[in-house]
């Protein structure tokens, strides 16, 4: 499957992980994670959390599960200001001692990056948890405003640039007494089909001969390999990669044009899927649990290990971050 991403929008004993009847064991191969977000959060007073596409689907769930543990600023990014701020008004109905505050964001054009990065930061004292979960599926061989194949610089380019203009308040963060600062970024077991590979040509323009679903699968595959280089190369935030699981979300209901697409909306979702509230507990899990490894790729929920050969190839993270360090030079506020 291919599906899961946050709609618009192994060691046989590794820690933490429990036997009980939650917790299944796979072909003697991998563990998943117990994990029941209203009694395994803890407590987040204090924390400023920044969720993209927290105003629909996934990104709203996981909005509404944290802020029932009090976290002391929750920011929901999107946008369509319609959608978000009638998130915020769900969440501070729900939570009504949280802070919660939407602000605009256009994940395709950097200069809407940088106008919401710069709300955000004459606001916020901190950031503790960015949750890298908005993002686009199929569409048209265009581009983003900035020249980006539309979904690659939207999934990726956006979120990488939004991550550059807040890094320097995250550090300061992890500087702070009992910090723990983690990036968290939305990818899907997609990033195993496709090409498999980063498409460095193609990172460019409408790339007209690539499909739109090898395109997602492909900006999926950069989500995953960008938190790897996140891990090296920033080592004061934990900075790991999740696959939701195959949930019906927004994500399937405005992408014509891809008979694919249309397969998965309309015969194989209703088949597999799960609801949002359990697609979202991978994320939860991942921006909250105490065994989280930087760097790593999780499927649902907590189990490691099961990314594409490609995910675990150092050469591949370097490029990557090498090449998306030159394309967002000079892109400051």
């Amino acid at each position: 499957m291919i599906c899961g991403c946050g709609a618009e929008e192994t060691d046989d004993e590794m820690p933490g992980l429990v036997e009980d009847p939650d917790t299944y064991y796979n072909n003697q191969t991998e563990y998943r994670v117990s994990f029941d977000p209203v009694k395994d959060i803890p407590s987040l007073a204090g924390k400023v959390i920044f969720i993209t596409g927290g105003n629909l689907g996934l990104g709203k769930q996981t909005a509404l599960d944290l802020a029932k543990h009090n976290p002391s600023e929750l920011w929901i990014a999107a946008r369509s200001a319609e959608t978000g701020n009638a998130a915020v008004k769900e969440i501070e109905k729900g939570s009504p001692g949280v802070s919660v505050r939407f602000v605009c964001l256009d994940l395709s054009s950097f200069s809407s990056v940088k106008e919401t990065a710069r709300t955000f930061l004459s606001s916020a004292s901190r950031l503790d948890l960015y949750y890298m979960n908005a993002g686009i599926m199929g569409g048209l061989h265009v581009t983003t405003e900035d020249g980006y194949e539309r979904q690659f610089g939207t999934n990726h380019m956006g979120h990488a640039l939004l991550f550059k203009l807040l890094k320097p308040l995250m550090l300061k963060t992890a500087l702070l007494p009992d910090a723990d600062v983690r990036t968290i970024s939305l990818s899907s077991a997609g990033h195993r089909y496709g090409k498999k590979e980063l498409l460095f040509d193609s990172m460019k323009g409408p790339a007209e001969d690539v499909s739109p679903i090898d395109k997602y699968c492909h900006s999926k595959l950069a989500n995953l390999i960008y938190a790897r280089a996140l891990a090296k190369h920033v080592p004061e935030i934990t900075s790991v990669s999740v696959y939701p699981g195959d949930i019906r979300t927004g994500l399937f209901t405005a992408n014509g044009g891809s008979w694919m697409i249309t397969l998965i909306r309309t015969v194989v979702l209703p088949l597999t899927s799960v609801s949002v509230e359990d697609g979202a507990k991978n994320q939860l899990w991942a921006g909250t649990a105490k065994d989280v490894v930087n760097g790593e790729y999780y499927e649902p929920v907590g189990i490691a290990g099961k990314g594409s050969p490609q995910t675990y190839d150092d050469g591949s993270a370097k490029k990557l971050w090498e090449w998306t360090e030159k394309e967002l030079e000079g892109h400051d506020i």
